[in-house]
């Protein structure tokens, strides 16, 4: 008996991911590494049906059911076993710090605003693309429980391609002999007068794809290096004003690990490339910028490189004398790499990529979108998903000045004069 009782505990943690542990160490009221998930439905939300989705669909997912242990060498995950924290109205700023200590523990919060389901998660737990597996079987299952027809035809499983998965993909895929990748240069910053405490402008942009297609044919480049090249040309424009500068505006650019790797984990498998444009001439044509980003983009994103980029930090982790550090010492060192690395962008563009839902959910959802919170040396992000055939762009930003949202927005007004 006492040793099924200790079988069943050792079942009951888990170890967080190679980047998972970077986030506890520099989470905070100030910087919460919290990213948001939306879906619009066409009806509006009701809060006791959202409560009774989420209680229902949060014992299925073991990476969410989980709440966060500060051990002797490396932070745990402990399974939770309390109740499915509460749906509440939307009633704050979004993506504010989730502390360990409340919300019951959990490391994810689930809110609405008429018609609009919210999920907000500490990247501790998962990236993008595990937010929007469960944020998806979380809406069915809503969807499910107001028109009971669906549950009659559908039943009320989970669907067949949703993956539990949770396996560390970046240990896996760990291969010896890889060095130090990552870019370390100061970049230029983007500086301003900032908004409130915890407060944060969001602005969406909505494009028709099949116009930004042919734009972006025209460019000779993919949607997402001419959306980074966009970008990065409305800091150019209104920050440096077409001027040469001595830092370059480089973007962090997040890139989607399981593709490359067979993975079809719910943790983390992500590794960040930077998208670089150094003005050092006189001026530039958009054209030259876009050639570019597409350039330092595309010499990045390729197996062998992003291997290389998560190896060294995987190589870390399993140095024997690096894991008997205790645990305070390592976040001395680790919060040290990353003010250091953090001030090497000047921003991030992230693109979740193309949402599909199941075809008889379809009628009931509008779209979806996404942002991320500020992180040190960054006060403006963009974050781009797509749903059927509209293209979503969304800036956050904690600055009061908006006009490099305006440079952007009006750069991005040639996909509707096509």
């Amino acid at each position: 008996m006492g040793r099924k009782r200790r079988e069943q505990r050792e079942l009951k943690w888990d170890k967080l991911d190679n980047t998972a542990k970077l986030f506890p160490v520099i989470a905070g009221e100030s910087m919460s590494s919290v990213y948001r998930i939306s879906v619009v439905l066409k009806e509006e939300v009701s809060q006791e049906l959202l409560q009774e989705a989420l209680d229902r669909v949060l014992p299925k997912f073991e990476v969410f059911k989980v709440r966060i242990r500060y051990g002797m060498f490396w932070y745990y995950f402990e399974a939770n076993e309390k109740p499915a924290p509460k749906v509440k109205k939307e009633y704050r700023y979004p993506c504010q710090y989730i502390s360990p200590n409340s919300n019951r523990h959990y490391l994810f919060r689930v809110n609405y605003y008429k018609n609009r389901i919210n999920l907000e998660v500490f990247h501790v737990l998962t990236d993008g693309m595990g937010g929007i597996t469960f944020l998806k079987e979380l809406t069915y299952q809503y969807l499910r429980l107001a028109h009971p027809a669906l549950q009659e035809k559908l039943g009320d499983g989970l669907c067949s391609d949703t993956s539990l998965n949770r396996e560390d993909s970046y240990l896996r895929n760990y291969k010896k002999g890889h060095k130090k990748e990552y870019e370390t240069r100061r970049a230029f910053l983007v500086k301003g007068e900032k908004l409130g405490p915890s407060e944060i402008g969001i602005m969406h942009v909505y494009l028709p794809i099949p116009e930004l297609k042919e734009v972006c044919r025209r460019y000779g480049a993919s949607i997402n290096e001419y959306l980074v090249a966009a970008f990065l040309w409305g800091i150019y424009q209104e920050c440096l004003h077409g001027m040469p500068s001595r830092r370059p505006i480089s973007s962090c650019v997040p890139v989607n690990l399981r593709p490359y790797f067979d993975s079809i984990t719910m943790k983390n498998f992500f590794v960040i490339v930077s998208a670089v444009f150094h003005p050092k001439k006189e001026t530039y044509t958009f054209e030259e910028v876009v050639g570019i980003v597409a350039e330092s983009l595309r010499s990045q994103i390729n197996r062998e490189h992003l291997e290389n980029l998560f190896a060294y930090n995987v190589s870390n982790e399993k140095n024997f004398i690096l894991r008997a550090v205790p645990l305070f010492l390592k976040n001395i060192a680790i919060r040290s790499v990353y003010r250091k690395s953090a001030l090497a962008n000047t921003t991030t563009v992230t693109n979740i990529g193309k949402i599909q839902v199941r075809e008889e959910y379809q009628e009931y959802i509008e779209g979806f979108h996404a942002f991320l919170s500020m992180s040190k040396g960054q006060s403006i992000k963009g974050t781009i998903c797509s749903y059927r055939d509209t293209l979503v762009f969304t800036v956050s930003s904690s600055l009061a000045d908006v006009s490099v949202q305006r440079a952007f927005f009006r750069r991005l007004a040639e996909v509707y004069e096509s």
